[in-house]
Parts: C-alpha cells; sequence; structure tokens
C-alpha cells in the first residue's frame, strides 16, 4: 500500500474534531433563520423532544425541536403541514447530520403575518418609536378616562367593571371604533386623532379582545404605530390575551396584558394609599425581586452557554446554586422582617414605660382643682373646703379638702 507523505506543518483532524469544528462554524457564522417547508418523517420519542424532516419539491433537512421549545406549541404538527420555523442552524457531530434546532414553529399562513410583524417591528425600533425615552407617564389620579374599543365587545364591559369598582369617581369617555377588519386601523387612527383634538382626557386606553395574531393586525399596521407615537395623550394599550403583543404594544407608553388589566394600571386604589405606609417592606422585595432577576439572568446565560457544550453536569450545578441563592435570601428576609418586629416590640415597652397610664399603675395619682383643672403638686395651693378631683389607675375620686398641712 503506498504511503502519503504529509509535512508535519498541516494538521490532521480526527472525524469527532471534524464534526465539532463544522458545528462551532455553523452555530457561530448564522443567526436565527425563519425557514419555510413540509414536515416529513414526524417522530415523538419518550424524551418529548420533536424529531423530523423539513422539505420542499426539491431538498429537506433534518430538524430537532427540544422540548422546552416545543411546550408552547399548542397544537401537536401532522405529517405534510406546511410549516414556517426559527431555527439554529447546527450539525449533530455523532453521525455528522446537518440539522436545524428549531426555535419556533407555526403554520405558513400566520407565519407570513408573523414575518410581516417582524420586519415592521425593525422598521420602528430603528425609526425611535419604541424608545423608552419617549414614552410618557401616567397621571396618579386621572380626571377623565378615554376608552377606544368596540362599543359592543367584551373588552369594554370588562373595562368599565373595573373603573366601577377602583375608581368611580372619574367620568368615562368611549371613543367608538372597530378593532377588525381592513378598515379597523383607519377607524382607531381616527378615534386617536378625535381624542387629541378634543382634550377631553388625561389618559386613553386602546383595547380589544383575544385573538388570532390576524384578528389583530390592524393593531399592526404602521399608521396605527404613528398615531400612537403621535399621540400627546399618555396610552395604555391592552389588547388580546397576556400571550399577545402587537405593534401598538411596543409603541404605547405602558402596555398591560389584558383590557382588563389596562383598567387597574391606570387607576389608584385606597389600599395603594396605605401601602405607602410599608416603604421598608416594599424596599426588602424590590430588593429580593432584583436579586433573584440577576440570578435568572446568569441562569439563562449559563443555559445558552449549555447549548454548545451541552454538559448535563454544569446544568445541575447551576439549578442547585440558584435553589441555594433562592434560600438564602428568603432566609435574609425572614431575619430582616424579624429584626422590624424586635424593634418594633421594644420602642413599643419604651413608649408604655413612658406613659402617665404606667405611674398610674404604680400606685400614684393626679390630683386636680374642680374649680379650674389645675394639676396639683404643692398642698398650699388648695383650702380647706375645695373640692379636688382624684385620678387613679383604677377609677376616680372626687373629695374636699379637710387639711391642707
Amino acid at each position: 500500500m503506498n504511503t502519503i507523505d504529509i509535512s508535519h506543518s498541516e494538521e490532521i483532524y480526527t472525524v469527532s474534531q471534524l464534526n465539532r469544528a463544522a458545528r462551532l462554524l455553523l452555530e457561530g457564522h448564522f443567526p436565527l433563520l425563519w425557514v419555510e417547508g413540509e414536515i416529513s418523517n414526524f417522530v415523538v420519542p419518550s424524551s418529548g423532544h420533536w424529531y423530523f424532516s423539513l422539505k420542499d419539491s426539491l431538498a429537506q433537512v433534518r430538524c430537532a425541536m427540544f422540548r422546552p421549545q416545543n411546550r408552547r406549541i399548542s397544537v401537536l404538527p401532522k405529517e405534510g403541514t406546511h410549516v414556517i420555523v426559527k431555527a439554529r442552524l447546527s450539525l449533530y457531530e455523532g453521525r455528522g447530520d446537518f440539522q436545524l434546532l428549531v426555535e419556533h414553529l407555526e403554520e405558513t399562513g400566520e407565519g407570513k403575518l408573523r414575518q410581516a410583524f417582524e420586519a415592521l417591528k425593525k422598521r420602528l425600533t430603528e425609526a425611535g418609536l419604541f424608545d423608552a425615552a419617549h414614552k410618557k407617564s401616567l397621571p396618579a389620579f386621572p380626571q377623565c378616562i378615554g376608552i377606544i374599543t368596540s362599543p359592543t365587545g367584551a373588552a369594554i364591559r370588562d373595562i368599565l367593571s373595573v373603573l366601577k369598582r377602583r375608581y368611580p369617581v372619574a367620568p368615562i369617555i368611549i371613543y367608538p371604533t372597530l378593532v377588525q377588519g381592513e378598515t379597523a386601523a383607519n377607524h382607531i387612527v381616527n378615534a386617536i386623532q378625535t381624542a387629541n383634538r378634543r382634550k377631553e382626557c388625561d389618559v386613553l386606553i386602546i383595547a380589544r379582545g383575544g385573538g388570532t395574531l390576524e384578528d389583530l393586525w390592524p393593531f399592526n399596521e404602521e399608521h396605527v404605530a404613528h398615531a400612537i407615537y403621535q399621540s400627546k395623550l399618555p396610552i395604555v394599550s391592552g389588547i388580546g390575551h397576556e400571550i399577545d403583543f402587537t405593534i401598538a404594544d411596543f409603541v404605547a407608553d405602558l402596555r398591560a396584558a389584558t383590557p382588563t388589566a389596562a383598567a387597574e394600571l391606570i387607576t389608584p386604589q385606597i389600599e395603594d394609599v396605605f401601602a405607602a405606609l410599608n416603604k421598608d417592606k416594599k424596599q426588602l422585595i424590590r430588593y429580593i425581586k432584583q436579586t433573584l432577576y440577576h440570578l435568572q439572568q446568569q441562569f439563562i446565560f449559563a443555559q445558552k452557554h449549555l447549548q454548545q457544550q451541552h454538559p448535563k453536569r454544569r446544568l445541575a450545578e447551576q439549578a442547585q446554586q440558584l435553589d441555594f441563592y433562592e434560600a438564602t435570601l428568603i432566609r435574609l428576609q425572614q431575619k430582616i422582617l424579624n429584626d422590624y418586629q424586635t424593634k418594633l416590640h421594644i420602642l413599643a415597652a419604651k413608649l408604655d414605660a413612658l406613659s402617665p397610664l404606667a405611674t398610674l399603675q404604680r400606685g400614684f395619682s393626679i390630683t386636680s382643682r374642680i374649680k379650674d383643672q389645675k394639676i396639683l403638686h404643692d398642698s398650699s395651693q388648695v383650702s380647706i373646703g375645695d373640692k379636688i378631683h382624684i385620678r387613679l389607675m383604677q377609677g376616680q375620686l372626687e373629695c374636699t379638702v379637710d387639711d391642707n398641712t
């Protein structure tokens, strides 16, 4: 057999080294991609991960959608379903198979709307319509509340119910509009402009109930976004359900998860006033939430790092460390609350010691002249025959002076 003379300067790859290098090159070079095709060879093993092929008339590519991602999909895909997926390009090192790691999957009809949504979102972001600096603050106590929605939908009933319960003192003006269909966007723009022109309200709610992406599309139109951005009145959006996001939500000064939540966000409640007395407690809660948030961000970063290295041991260690931090924070919270209670008991004891009632309890009394209520310190302050009032711990006496020596 002939041998090949290889220079020592030339690197020789093992198969595993080659596959690893190819995977890292693919994952590092390509961003998240949108890919359209037809599902085939769909398999769900006991692990709950999804494995399938995505094909068109000329080619196909293997796909994997792991359980944490596919749990967000409400309907199990079927063979032959035409879909669009958002995925990362990768390579399965064990077999050297080129594959897509799918993050999101939806049927093609909705997928085209989603692409249009993402394109408009990117364009408006670059134009500055979502900038936090442009967001207007909401009035603490609204003088008049405007609502832009359908006058016959469930959303208006929910909003009015919340406002009646939480903040019945503010008048409400409804600017009726269509919230679905081809002409709905123009109606919404007109309602926003009308409210700004009439200047009757100091805050606006834009709302509608839940629906499909197509149902909510009027709130994804560009001229609606510009009308919200140009509004002089602060606008709170309450469109769809908690999982629904529209372009209007990003442009609005504040986004609420639902129409009901929007009504709650713009109105104060009497409990909120009393809550100011618990300032220290709130500060502690905010501190704990911020700390947990930073720990969660660290955990997310660790998860992304594991997508390339995938060592289960490290993931378990990170989860254990997060549990330890959380338990430590809970103990810290309890300790601080106990310290506050101890200080409160000490102050209460000091206050009780200084109380006049405590002096009476030790057997002393308070004596005053009945005629002018003056407290007596010396027997010379009364004359024989004067009437005096004596306050005891339990009860009181009225006496006549027989002797003032």
